[in-house]
């Protein structure tokens, strides 16, 4: 039984095309290589998908990606050796991708819950070779690439609703309910684009988060730019910046509930001293949040600092996904941070010319993880600006041009 109906299923299609053409630094060419990589119980949205990038000539490659069970078997009860295993030509298959489309439809929200995370991070490791050959093509421009989610039975038990109902917020949240989806998100992403070509325009050196319980300040550090609506995500309707990880400093709160490796998280609370973690505490899932803490040298520092516009939004309550969760607009819109990596779009200058040493040079942080906690209280953020003196740029829920 199929979840959306057909209209909904070809309007996903077609913004997932869009996503992924206007995701890539360079136009598709005839015959270029697109991996689909869907969990099963989205089958559907993978063949409407399938049709299109057939449709626009070029070579779609789909690949299933392991169940829940399969997962938590694998990280369970599998050797050293299975769990690190390099898949033998993955590496050479993603080496010569044009394209990689992700449709998640978790089955089990929480299969990851009774596995130790530093096994999960052993069996990512067994990826990297795969993931740096593609960070390489997006750097270079040669990289399109877009996720989203396909509703199902327990993301819905997840949020405390039932299925139709999860089904229906999500179509609203991607503008599968307008006559034109597609112009829909090339209006947002014009209008987003706007107000990031202000925040980049005022130079700030600094911003400064103000709420019930956060009160936080960082520094964008040198060539930064604000992203938005890249493509990357569907839905997704943020601005966000890579700020320097070393200057972050104060207090962050958030009160969205995150669900991260199977553990739930809830009011996680962190303290941060010259861009790092000094102090965390949660009312539930502490422990975890401590350990996730010290998974790697950049775990403790921000990689990401974003604010979604509640007018730019349709995600308007807890959906019990991150991709859907860091973008809620609702009536105050979100502030969000992630622990971890930096995302290098936020570099103002060539990717390609993006090297390590630079990344480290100019407050990028390295980390292999990137866990993004969203704070929906009301709030406000305020920058300094570079000839002294502070203008107010976000309050109640919206970008204040």
């Amino acid at each position: 039984m199929l979840v959306m109906d057909a209209q909904s299923l070809e309007s996903y299609a077609d913004i997932l095309f869009w996503a992924l053409v206007t995701s890539r630094g360079q136009k598709f060419k005839n015959g270029d290589l697109v991996l689909v990589r869907f969990d099963v119980p989205a089958v559907a949205l993978a063949e409407a998908v399938y049709t299109r990038l057939i449709d626009a000539h070029l070579h779609p490659l789909c690949l299933s990606r392991p169940t829940p069970a399969m997962e938590a078997y694998l990280l369970e009860q599998g050797s050293f050796g299975q769990i690190s295993c390099e898949q033998p030509g993955e590496t050479e298959l993603y080496q010569k991708a044009a394209g990689v489309l992700t449709i998640l439809a978790p089955t089990d929200p929480g299969h990851l819950a009774h596995v130790d995370p530093r096994v999960v991070d052993q069996a990512r490791q067994s990826h990297l070779h795969a993931r740096q050959a593609l960070e390489r093509r997006r750097r270079a421009g040669l990289l399109g690439w877009t996720t989203c989610l396909y509703p199902t039975q327990a993301l819905a038990e997840a949020a405390g609703l039932d299925l139709e109902e999860y089904t229906r917020l999500l179509c609203r949240a991607c503008f599968l309910n307008m006559a034109e989806p597609v112009r829909e998100w090339q209006r947002l992403r014009a209008e987003v684009e706007e107000v990031g070509r202000w925040l980049d325009g005022l130079s700030a050196a600094s911003f400064h988060l103000e709420s019930a319980s956060c009160d936080l300040v960082l520094e964008p550090g040198p060539h930064r730019r604000f992203v938005g609506v890249s493509g990357a995500n569907i839905p997704g309707g943020e601005l966000y910046l890579a700020p320097d990880c070393r200057t972050a400093r104060g207090v962050f709160y958030a009160d969205q509930p995150s669900l991260h490796l199977g553990r739930l998280v809830l009011g996680a609370r962190l303290e941060f001293q010259n861009g790092v973690a000094v102090r965390a505490e949660a009312a539930r899932g502490g422990q975890f949040l401590q350990q996730r803490l010290y998974a790697d040298s950049g775990a403790r520092g921000i990689g990401e600092f974003s604010l979604t516009d509640s007018r730019f939004s349709r995600v308007t309550q807890f959906m019990a996904h991150t991709l859907l969760d860091e973008n809620l607009g609702g009536e105050q819109g979100n502030c969000h941070i992630a622990l971890g990596s930096s995302p290098l779009e936020s570099y103002s200058g060539p990717l390609e010319a993006l090297t390590p040493e630079m990344e480290a040079e100019f407050g990028f942080n390295a980390s292999a993880q990137h866990w993004d906690l969203v704070s929906t209280e009301p709030r406000s953020v305020s920058a300094a600006l570079p000839g002294g003196g502070t203008r107010r740029i976000y309050e109640n829920g919206r970008f204040l041009l």
